[in-house]
């Protein structure tokens, strides 16, 4: 089984074609699948969309009734997925602006086959890129990648900021076990909680890939949610948290190997 687990806040324009795409790819592969979507306090057409696309393709949905931002709405379709899910099941985290391509599923379950627990969709992977971002944006997401690298390195890794990946059910059922609700513990501070996922699956020892994929900019319909100042705030938050010499993260992690 696949499930594919999507965040959506007021993205009704960016629906159809997502799901178009998403469905012929889906359809295309051996598994079956079951798509978990969070309206996250949609103020536009984002429920009646769902509710119409039931009859259509398999869907799970879970509403909140205001909005609470991608850090929570990530924990529950993580928990959903877990709730409702197995052993050997694949787990994909998409967005729903139709930014992040489905032609790239195969590829990511590719290489969870091989053996890996986590496989990300890189934009900066050889043969990976952007496309329709301004110079500025370029840059910064450049920069705040730079620095998640150098503060929080991973082997294997060269994109840490794109939530377009695949996960196996074990790692992250081991994952909710291991930390409970803290497993998306910086939730109020804007797509912190994208880095944090991987920080926290690399200190319970999981194995990182990535493929390279095109992330398309250009075709974003809907506003852009990431508030640049929050994100910035809780990327410094959380290097506070990983490196505090008095219980950070990582003495946390080895005081209970030990």
């Amino acid at each position: 089984m696949i499930f594919i687990l999507l965040p959506a806040y007021n993205e009704e324009v960016s629906f159809f074609p997502m799901i178009k795409k998403l469905k012929s790819e889906l359809d295309r592969t051996a598994h079956d699948y079951t798509l978990i979507i969070c309206d996250d306090g949609s103020t536009d057409g984002t429920a009646k969309i769902l509710s119409d696309y039931c009859s259509h393709i398999p869907l799970e949905i879970i509403t909140h009734k205001i909005n609470r931002g991608l850090g929570e709405s990530a924990r529950d379709l993580f928990e959903k997925a877990i709730e409702i899910g197995k052993l050997g099941d694949y787990i994909i985290r998409m967005d729903c602006d139709d930014t992040h391509d489905p032609v790239y599923l195969h590829n990511l379950i590719g290489k969870i086959e091989e053996g890996y627990d986590v496989t990300v969709a890189s934009r900066f992977a050889k043969g990976g890129s952007q496309v329709g971002l301004t110079t500025y944006r370029n840059f910064i997401s450049r920069a705040a990648n730079l620095f998640m690298k150098i503060f929080f390195p991973i082997h294997s890794l060269k994109e840490y900021s794109c939530g377009y990946r695949a996960y196996t059910y074990e790692i992250i059922d081991r994952a909710i076990k291991h930390y409970g609700n803290n497993f998306i513990q910086l939730k109020g501070l804007g797509f912190t909680c994208t880095l944090e996922k991987l920080v926290k699956l690399k200190l319970i020892g999981a194995k990182f890939a990535e493929i390279p994929f095109i992330h398309r900019y250009d075709q974003k319909k809907s506003e852009s949610k990431m508030i640049s100042s929050v994100t910035t705030l809780g990327y410094l938050v959380m290097t506070i948290l990983y490196y505090w010499p008095w219980g950070g993260w990582r003495k946390t992690e080895k005081n209970r190997k030990n």
